[in-house]
């Protein structure tokens, strides 16, 4: 099993499915995973696995590193599409998440006006005011929600602590649009049971959530890389496609990455 340890507090830039040329900003530690989450499908691993022994980044490390990395960038001619808050874990853990949400937008108007600010996270920490904010100040505000079923939730994302998916959902509602959700489908079964959320018990009661939230967007992916778990298998071109479809056909823009 390959997993990926993101260097902290910058990496790449990597070409990412959905965002572009994409510089990487992560706020966890360099040697391992702090995450709300523990995903059976996550590049990361499984978070016991890499315990870290480094502390989180400060945000005047943050904004000093990515600084330098920008204005290397500009020498060389290649300027990112986008800064994506991404990395080792749930950005929005980080104590001083909003903060550094703040010099980020300050350098990229100056060293990139043309990008997007980016955060991908699994929602877990909307419920703060401070991150709600935050979150409204940046670009692309990228939500998991892989499915409104709580069994399901339990069984494949593993929440570390207290996880009610319809509080989730009303806190994405605050965003009054300001969202792009965020689904991995995927088929398969672990330990004897199936984890396939691409069946019309999970994908009719999604869409009709979704449709609640009104995002601006939807984005629908599957597995991509080597997973911790053993049993996982990628949704189909044709399931995403159709899922697609149906999310456009309720008036909301959607794009699959296979």
């Amino acid at each position: 099993m390959a997993t990926i340890i993101y260097p902290s507090p910058i990496f790449g830039p990597v070409h990412s499915r959905r965002l572009g040329i994409s510089l990487g900003i992560n706020l966890l530690p360099a040697d391992g995973k702090v995450c709300s989450f523990d995903c059976i499908y996550c590049e990361c691993g499984f978070n016991e696995d890499h315990r870290p022994t480094l502390p989180m980044p400060t945000r005047e490390e943050v904004a000093g590193k990515l600084e330098l990395k920008l204005q290397q960038m500009a020498a060389e001619g290649q300027l990112p599409d986008v800064l994506t808050f991404a990395g080792n874990g749930e950005p929005t853990c980080h104590p001083q998440f909003a903060e550094i949400i703040d010099d980020t937008i300050r350098l990229r108007n100056q060293y990139c006006p043309k990008a997007k600010v980016c955060v991908l996270s699994n929602s877990t920490m909307i419920h703060r005011q401070a991150v709600h904010d935050a979150l409204m100040r940046v670009d692309d505000n990228i939500l998991k929600l892989d499915t409104v079923d709580p069994i399901y939730i339990n069984k494949v994302d593993h929440p570390n602590g207290t996880y009610d998916v319809a509080q989730i959902i009303e806190r994405m509602k605050a965003f009054n649009g300001h969202l792009i959700i965020q689904t991995m489908f995927m088929r398969g079964a672990v330990a004897g049971e199936s984890v396939d959320n691409t069946g019309e018990e999970y994908v009719a009661p999604w869409l009709e959530v979704v449709k609640a939230i009104k995002p601006q967007q939807v984005m629908v992916y599957t597995i991509d890389r080597e997973t911790p778990a053993q049993g996982l298998e990628k949704a189909s071109r044709e399931q995403l496609d159709a899922i697609r479809d149906r999310v456009i056909a309720a008036g909301i823009p959607c794009q699959a990455s296979y």
